[in-house]
């Protein structure tokens, strides 16, 4: 398996460069996130890859950092998400947008990339859920997006608008648990 490749970056075609390694040019797919971290043509590159062999095809994706790599690999392991889909996700959303969609399970702002639809983002809000912020060493803050979300939740659960809960879920500390939370955030509510 390629793991890493470091060489010449000879031309750029988003999503695919051509990079020259000692006189073998590996084309490479990357997400829009990467492609904005390239260097000019003509100068040193390296980046971490997958690779990825099919019936029909062998393709080399590459990734800027580890994080993207590990999310890329998180995402083709569901059914129905291939290789392009995974680069669409990643070139429309940062890794961290994409953890804290999924730890809230906002499947609508996983519909605004390109080519996800609603079946789609709602798939990867369900399969996702858990495994993709553990992966990525996003734990701690995982579990402040969490505790916020619950607090939303409950928040509208009472009857309060969106508007309203998201209001008071800004007064509320980020490290706050989710009963003080839920307190904090109706007596804010009650102020208003």
């Amino acid at each position: 398996m390629i793991g890493r490749i470091q060489g010449t970056l000879v031309s750029v075609h988003p999503p695919r460069l051509l990079v020259d390694c000692q006189g073998v040019g590996y084309e490479i797919d990357v997400p829009m996130s990467t492609l904005y971290q390239l260097p000019e043509v003509n100068q040193k590159i390296t980046l971490l890859t997958h690779f990825q062999v099919r019936e029909d095809a062998q393709q080399l994706f590459g990734f800027a950092t580890e994080t993207e790599r590990e999310a890329f690999r998180q995402l083709i392991k569901i059914s129905g998400v291939g290789s392009r889909t995974a680069l669409a996700v990643l070139s429309g959303m940062s890794v961290n947008e994409l953890v804290q969609a999924i730890a809230l399970q906002e499947a609508g702002r996983l519909t605004q990339v390109p080519g996800i639809g609603k079946k789609t983002a709602e798939r990867l809000c369900l399969e996702l859920k858990g495994k993709l912020a553990p992966d990525l060493g996003i734990t701690g803050k995982l579990q402040v997006i969490e505790a916020s979300s619950e607090i939303l939740q409950a928040l509208l659960a009472l009857g309060y608008s969106e508007k309203e809960a998201l209001l008071a879920l800004k007064q509320i500390p980020p490290d706050c648990n989710v009963s003080d939370g839920i307190r904090m955030g109706l007596k804010y509510l009650s102020k208003s």
